[in-house]
């Protein structure tokens, strides 16, 4: 199977965040028997043979219960060493946009990536924002440049208003902000534009980013980027004030 270097990275990324419990008691649902055929097809795509026979050796032992922990275990293992080698050959914008589980450090550098590129604006939509999405992430972009945090008034966290005006102490004009909240449970993705031209999708929200579970920023091409500024501004447009 021929895949592209940035599509088999990002598809192994995604393949390893939806990684199912391969340790409960029982038969597999058809879902995780689908996800491990794919997970098998991509590791053979990433190009080591050695590494795809042993992913079917250990998916073929998966019915001795006792041993699915540690089979677990080597399954990740493989994933991410296919990830690894994937990233290596990815383009230099796409690497670094998987981050495994308690890598805070990862988490900031792949954001700051994004950031970094804003000349003029930068929205951040997140339903669950809360302070760190100021102090640890919105802090990122270039002085100058305006940051708008669009969350959800059902769902918005309390130390967002007080960060929000600290930060505007601090700050001042030097780093121009604006809090919007949108209509309690209207908002469903976690997204990241820059400058009205691009957007990133996140897995999840920047409080809990790579904290509990391996996250991802993917950019979203043209087309769909697109649509999803028109649709967040038309958001922005009618939400109310923090």
């Amino acid at each position: 199977m021929k895949i592209e270097p940035e599509s088999l990275y990002m598809q192994i990324g995604q393949i390893i965040a939806t990684m199912p419990d391969l340790t409960r008691v029982g038969h597999y649902s058809n879902d995780v028997l689908q996800w491990l055929g794919r997970a098998a097809a991509l590791i053979e795509a990433s190009g080591d043979i050695a590494d795809s026979v042993t992913f079917r050796n250990l998916t073929g032992r998966l019915h001795f219960q006792g041993m699915r922990p540690s089979l677990t275990q080597e399954i990740a293992l493989l994933l991410h060493r296919a990830l690894a080698r994937a990233e290596i050959r990815a383009p230099a914008s796409a690497q670094g946009s998987f981050i495994p589980v308690g890598e805070s450090f990862s988490a900031v550098a792949a954001v700051s990536k994004v950031l970094a590129g804003a000349r003029q604006t930068v929205l951040i939509v997140d339903p669950y924002a809360d302070a760190k999405v100021l102090t640890d992430f919105a802090v990122l972009a270039p002085e100058g440049v305006q940051v708008r945090i669009l969350s959800d008034a059902g769902t918005v966290k309390p130390s967002l208003k007080p960060a929000a005006e600290s930060w505007s102490k601090q700050y001042g004009a030097a780093r121009p902000l604006e809090i919007r909240l949108a209509p309690a449970r209207s908002l469903h993705d976690r997204i990241i534009t820059v400058d009205d031209a691009q957007a990133w999708t996140l897995t999840q929200s920047l409080k809990d980013f790579a904290a509990r579970s391996p996250a991802s920023i993917v950019k979203v091409d043209a087309e769909t980027g697109g649509l999803k500024i028109g649709a967040y501004s038309v958001i922005w447009q009618e939400a109310a004030a923090l």
